[in-house]
């Protein structure tokens, strides 16, 4: 059956809708989905462990307001009931597999009485996916991910909603691809050097051509979650 071909933000849009919302991007990385936010009427705090990508989203603020914070998923500093929202947008995999409970938890503290934690997940399967484990093989994490959600109670959340769509990726080129690839983990570098060739091949067997020369279009498919609280964990 085919799935719904959308974006990541439309997505969370039609399922959180953030305007004159607190919301808190875990993992917020450069910031963009903060500032995306942010210009929607949402009241934004990014949460990034990297200082160096903390450091890019403040410059690129722009006078929106937004406040960024550094800090881990699994001991967020936030206060308790304060947030309306928190999304994990394709950082949830990222947290140590040990921690995912942990992490699932912090988020059931942080939101408010009828909020919800919104977790938007990269699938293991398809052609982008069969292009980046080229370099980073991530089968495991995202299963994990997956599963922690499944087991979400354990957490005091709910999986009340759960919605599988794909998401279009048009890359320009082989330094597209690579900046596309390091933005989520810089100590990707020297792999996808060592992998160029193999890369290369792959990216124009699997994708699509595009409107440009050299250009590749691909589908990546995606799963998202809306948890809500069922209860005080123990």
């Amino acid at each position: 059956m085919s799935r719904e071909v959308t974006s990541d933000l439309a997505m969370l849009e039609r399922l959180v809708p953030p305007a004159g919302k607190d919301v808190v991007d875990v993992g917020c990385g450069p910031g963009a989905l903060v500032r995306a936010l942010s210009d929607r009427g949402a009241r934004v705090t990014g949460v990034e462990i990297s200082e160096a990508q903390m450091a890019g989203a403040v410059e690129q603020d722009e006078g929106r307001g937004a406040r960024y914070l550094v800090g881990r998923a699994e001991s967020l500093p936030l206060d308790d009931a304060s947030a309306d929202i928190v999304v994990f947008m394709r950082s949830l995999h990222h947290v140590p597999v040990a921690d995912l409970e942990a992490a699932l938890a912090e988020a059931r503290r942080v939101i408010r009485h009828g909020g919800a934690v919104y977790v938007a997940e990269p699938l293991a399967e398809g052609d982008f996916f069969e292009l980046t484990r080229v370099v980073d093989d991530e089968t495991e994490v995202r299963a994990a991910a997956q599963a922690a959600l499944t087991e979400a109670s354990r957490a005091g959340l709910n999986r009340a909603t759960t919605v599988d769509y794909d998401v279009p990726l048009s890359v320009a080129g082989m330094p597209a691809l690579r900046a596309r690839i390091l933005a989520a983990d810089p100590e990707r570098a020297s792999r996808f050097d060592e992998r160029s060739a193999e890369l290369a091949a792959a990216f124009e067997r699997l994708g699509e051509p595009g409107q440009r020369a050299g250009e590749r279009r691909f589908l990546q498919p995606m799963r998202a979650d809306v948890l809500r609280a069922c209860g005080r964990v123990d």
